[in-house]
């Protein structure tokens, strides 16, 4: 698989076919009949590009299952994002699930909760309705906060992936790998915006959009459903009151307990009538004074994907994957992975 392993790792490294030629002294031509399986270069050439890339040449061998099949959501059409990073973004969620579906292999047996159906759900487009569909579609309370959510995502069998993404224009995508849905985040955001981010993918992964055809009012709408589903109304009306003056530092600590911001709760406070126009905006502008549009800071504990690892740990532990083989696939050092399978043999 040194095709796809190649392009991966070029886009990676934010290279172009021809700045890539240029730096190993070969010609751009060269670089795509390699990145289209046409040629395979020689050893001197592996080894002139691994330096250049920053690899391993075993890195370029490793092999890929080509029975994986992968159906990625597309970037709406106005993204912000160049088509290099669209790829670079795409390369890098089938590079992390070849590496976990590997796991998977090594381990054998039936692993992971039966996949949930996407584009199942119809809109109603009453987005409080639609939050409490997808509350009952994910079988979790039909109101109150969601401690935990990103673990609860993996323990129903949706593959959740963080990526370091150094660009404010990509917050989140998904998709699905052999019919197994998957959500990728910025892992770049807050928590609170993470966990907003993941409602928004899963709204677009679960509800059928296919009537749809105005894609900012997609995206609107999907930001609405989710803002509902983490802060229903129900629950909005109980926390801060049938009426409120103004929004107050009090509501933080409801934020805190919902795992919102402030500017979301805030905007869900105004759509369920609990503040006028007036108020949301005099907080926007006191809280754009305090620099929360670009930087609210988070008041949540970190929630991190953890299946992946824990699988790899467990196969260690078991003696179904090597030390080496498990830091391999999850990208992490021999001493790390050792660290944490042998801790309680000592």
């Amino acid at each position: 698989m040194f095709a796809k392993n190649l392009k991966y790792y070029r886009l990676k490294n934010g290279l172009s076919k021809k700045d890539l030629a240029e730096k190993v002294g070969l010609s751009a031509m060269a670089i795509t009949n390699y990145e289209n399986g046409v040629r395979m270069a020689d050893m001197a050439i592996l080894k002139n590009l691994a330096s250049v890339l920053g690899v391993k040449v075993s890195d370029f061998l490793e092999r890929r299952n080509e029975n994986l099949q992968f159906v990625h959501a597309e970037f709406r059409k106005n993204s912000k994002l160049s088509k290099t990073q669209q790829q670079l973004l795409k390369e890098d969620v089938e590079e992390y699930l070849q590496r976990f579906y590997s796991a998977l292999d090594l381990l054998g047996g039936d692993l992971l909760p039966e996949e949930l159906p996407v584009h199942c759900l119809s809109l109603s487009k009453d987005a409080e309705q639609d939050a409490l569909a997808l509350r009952r579609y994910l079988k979790v309370a039909e109101s109150g906060p969601i401690r935990y959510f990103v673990p609860q995502m993996e323990n129903k069998g949706i593959i959740v992936h963080f990526i370091d993404f150094d660009s404010d224009c990509f917050s989140g995508m998904n998709g699905t790998v052999n019919g197994r849905p998957y959500l990728v985040v910025n892992n770049q955001m807050t928590t609170e915006r993470i966990r907003s981010t993941i409602v928004h993918e899963l709204a677009h992964m679960v509800f059928d959009w296919s009537n749809e055809k105005d894609e900012k009012w997609n995206e609107e709408y999907a930001t609405s459903i989710a803002g509902a589903f983490l802060f229903p109304k129900e629950d909005a009306v109980r926390e801060l009151g049938v009426y409120r003056s103004k929004i107050s530092p009090d509501m933080i600590a409801v934020a805190k307990e919902y795992g919102i911001s402030m500017f979301l709760l805030t905007k869900r406070a105004y759509l369920c009538g609990i503040v006028t126009h007036q108020q949301e905006t005099l907080f926007y502008q006191t809280a754009s004074k305090l620099g929360w549009r670009k930087n609210e800071p988070s008041r949540i504990e970190k929630e991190e994907p953890n299946l992946f690892q824990q699988l790899v740990f467990r196969g260690v532990c078991e003696n179904e994957i090597s030390i080496q083989r498990g830091a391999e696939l999850l990208g992490k050092s021999f001493d790390y992975v050792s660290e944490q399978c042998l801790m309680y043999q000592r």
